[in-house]
């Protein structure tokens, strides 16, 4: 029996569970966000085909305007595609912030423009504007699409890093309905933010994260970056310490494993997020030990019952202090080298008391 004939026969006893698949209103959501980002991408794209073409000019505008597609910068692709090549007269079309930059732009915008270069420009600028009148389009198509599920989008915002388009996202990748995992552990494992199952002959041999969602994986990932911002909160905490023991990459995956269990949590009981204190994150001591002393009852204290919000760093020191009076007290004195004597029948420690040699 081929393997396409044993799934089909355990599918007919329903011995398969069946994958996850949300409803049609949740479905057609899911189109419109990954369309979205697909016009996103194809935006950059076009952007970057004009910084090329630029270059190709000898118009250095990306080295003096943060954005070329800004007001300034689109002002100046106009007058250049309609055949102006003055770069006083360019640069006098700068708006805002970049009229402090004249100097600069009249030395950037110093080329050589042929008319392919315009008609180039002129393409892909056209292309740019008809991106954005359909990106408005969808926009309006997922607000509609959120309007019975709108309070639930509007519940993950408050979490730090995820803004509204993220946590629209969020909801058409994953749903609503929380009951349709078993637990929080298959929606990690479904997204593709826990370790794979490669074990052979009862050895590990690889712990490199499973393939998943990508369009949810990224989201969350984009997302983990950003709440570096507030400091002192939980997701920075646990950054922080699985960065400096596993790498950047390792720890913003675990950040972004983070963020989705609180996902889970909030869709699942409606609630909003409530930022944890760094402390948990960093080894809470929950029980004070027996040879502890009343020195140390304030540490432990603040440490297990959380009275006090306590600094990062404090923490650590206050951590590491502990130890080393605990670890001072508990320590065995170690016994004193010997060596041999020159009959090698007598040992000697080694410092030791020499008056009798």
């Amino acid at each position: 029996m081929n393997d396409a004939t044993w799934i089909a026969d355990l599918l007919a006893h329903g011995l398969i569970r069946s994958s996850f698949v949300p409803p049609a209103a949740i479905q057609e959501l899911r189109d419109l966000t990954r369309t979205r980002k697909q016009l996103v991408r194809e935006m950059s794209q076009h952007s970057l085909r004009i910084q090329k073409i630029l270059e190709d000019a000898n118009l250095k505008l990306g080295s003096v305007l943060s954005n070329v597609l800004g007001r300034s910068g689109v002002a100046i692709l106009e007058a250049i595609i309609q055949g102006e090549a003055d770069p006083e007269t360019l640069a006098d079309l700068a708006q805002g912030n970049a009229r402090k930059k004249r100097a600069e732009l009249i030395e950037a915008l110093r080329g050589r423009v042929t008319a392919h270069h315009r008609t180039m420009l002129k393409f892909h600028l056209d292309l740019i504007r008809a991106i954005q009148k359909t990106l408005e389009e969808v926009d309006a198509a997922v607000g509609k699409a959120l309007t019975s599920i709108h309070e639930r989008a509007q519940l993950l915002t408050t979490m730090p890093g995820v803004s509204d388009i993220a946590a629209q996202v969020l909801v058409a990748e994953i749903g609503v309905d929380m009951t349709r995992f078993p637990d929080l552990g298959h929606l990690i494992s479904w997204a593709g933010l826990c370790p794979r199952n490669d074990e052979s002959a009862g050895k590990r041999r690889s712990t490199r994260v499973r393939k998943g969602a990508p369009w949810l994986k990224t989201t969350l990932v984009t997302a983990a970056w950003l709440p570096f911002a507030p400091r002192n909160s939980y997701l920075q905490a646990q950054f922080l310490r699985i960065k400096s023991r596993r790498g950047a990459k390792k720890a913003i995956l675990a950040v972004a494993a983070s963020m989705l269990t609180a996902v889970f949590f909030m869709l699942r009981d409606g609630v909003a997020y409530k930022d944890l204190a760094p402390i948990t994150s960093v080894g809470m001591i929950r029980a004070k030990p027996s040879n502890a002393s009343c020195d140390d009852s304030a540490i432990w204290a603040a440490l297990s019952q959380r009275l006090n919000p306590l600094n990062l760093n404090e923490l650590c020191v206050m951590k590491l202090t502990v130890a080393g009076k605990l670890l001072s007290r508990s320590a065995p004195v170690p016994p004193p080298r010997m060596r041999s004597s020159i009959s090698g029948n007598v040992g000697v420690p080694i410092g030791g008391d020499r008056r009798g040699e």
